[in-house]
């Protein structure tokens, strides 16, 4: 009896003892915690503190660029113009009744551009002919009367010594023979008169056709069949130029050159151009003229460059940029074709590899590159990166592929 009782004792509860079920959820709910606090922080990094570890850099750009621009000494703008351009009006006045020419027309020198009305004109060089018609019938007439008088005279002077005539009728036949040879001289001089008057009347016929005053292109219309034409357009209502035209071969750039970079340009200088309208194509030229006089307002001198090769293509008043280049280089342009380059700063080593660092949405890509030229400060890439790219500018060793950066301090 006593030994059961004594193993029935287990079943006594001690409300005094620990709850062990309670403590263990307890630390389970601190474990959990912990953990939610550490994932929030590491998130709250990812997200912002990121961005404030970002890497600053300098970037440059993938571009074309050819040998000339890297040795360049100077840039400009400006535009092409023609040096030999003329506003082609009549000489005289009268309404235009003829017009041969459009737009883009060639002409050669002497060419009929167009002509005005002409009637009156025309009238007059008729009138001028048939007053030069009497006048030689007059020169006629004034030569049988010298003839005759000549004749009377030679007889009447024989019989004067003679002794055969009075002296009356032999002063009377030298006055006639005198008088016919003033007819003679009047006539001639009439002669001469009518013809200066045909001289006159066919310039002014003339004078109704616009001819072209050089080799060139029709460039602008200025003036339509039925408007009045005048010299200098000075009568209301009226025109004056009837076109413009342009001598091509006479095309040059005419680029501002700001006072402070003058001394850099000399006449004769070897120059490149290029066209906005055309820019993979390059013309070498060189330096024509810098025009001896200063613009006060914008403190810029005028250089003139010609091509040493003009192409069909260029037209005038074609925005023009033009690279003053070295003496050396004279030549450049000719077969200078652009090549894609980026800056020699950008391209690194990187286990035993030619890399540039590719920037894109602010995150960087270790790039493999194949090289070309040098050209100045930059080197042909051949393959690896396009036109426009993003590089980094001297990266540092510790930049890596995935690495977010950012430009500004």
């Amino acid at each position: 009896m006593d030994n059961k009782h004594t193993d029935l004792s287990f079943l006594k509860i001690d409300r005094n003892a620990p709850h062990s079920t309670s403590n263990e959820t307890k630390k389970r709910i601190i474990i959990f915690s912990a953990a939610g606090v550490l994932i929030l922080a590491v998130t709250a990094f990812f997200l912002f503190g990121s961005a404030s570890s970002a890497e600053y850099v300098e970037l440059g750009t993938a571009t074309l660029t050819t040998q000339a621009q890297e040795s360049a000494v100077l840039t400009a703008s400006g535009y092409v113009v023609a040096q030999r351009k003329a506003a082609v009006a009549s000489k005289g006045t009268g309404r235009l009744e003829y017009l041969a020419v459009i737009e883009g027309d060639r002409v050669k020198k002497g060419d009929i551009i167009g002509r005005i009305e002409s009637s009156d004109v025309e009238a007059a060089l008729g009138q001028a002919k048939a007053n030069y018609s009497l006048a030689l019938s007059g020169l006629e007439q004034a030569k049988a009367e010298f003839e005759d008088a000549k004749n009377n005279f030679d007889r009447q002077k024989a019989l004067f010594e003679q002794g055969s005539i009075s002296k009356a009728e032999y002063d009377a036949a030298n006055a006639r023979y005198r008088r016919a040879v003033a007819g003679v001289a009047s006539a001639e001089a009439s002669i001469k008169f009518a013809e200066a008057n045909i001289r006159s009347a066919e310039v002014q016929v003339e004078n109704t056709y616009i001819r072209a005053p050089f080799d060139g292109v029709v460039l602008t219309k200025n003036a339509n069949v039925g408007e009045v034409i005048t010299p200098f357009g000075a009568a209301a209502g009226s025109r004056g130029a009837v076109v413009t035209m342009a001598d091509m071969n006479s095309l040059e750039v005419e680029a501002d050159v700001s006072e402070s970079n003058i001394e850099k340009i000399s006449e004769g200088q070897p120059c490149e151009i290029t066209l906005d309208a055309y820019p993979e194509q390059r013309y070498s030229g060189y330096v024509n003229k810098i025009v001896p006089t200063a613009d006060r307002a914008k403190a810029t001198v005028l250089t003139k460059v010609r091509f040493n090769k003009l192409d069909k293509r260029v037209l005038p008043e074609m925005r023009a940029k033009v690279n003053f280049l070295r003496p050396s280089n004279n030549g450049a342009g000719n077969n200078s074709s652009p090549k894609l380059t980026v800056p020699a700063s950008a391209i690194v080593t990187r286990n035993g590899q030619k890399v540039v660092f590719v920037v894109k949405d602010n995150v960087v890509t270790e790039t493999p590159v194949t090289l070309g030229e040098v050209l100045g400060s930059r080197i042909e890439i051949t393959q690896g990166v396009v036109n426009g790219d993003k590089v980094v500018l001297r990266p540092a060793e510790t930049l890596k592929s995935g690495m977010k950066i950012t430009t500004e301090k």
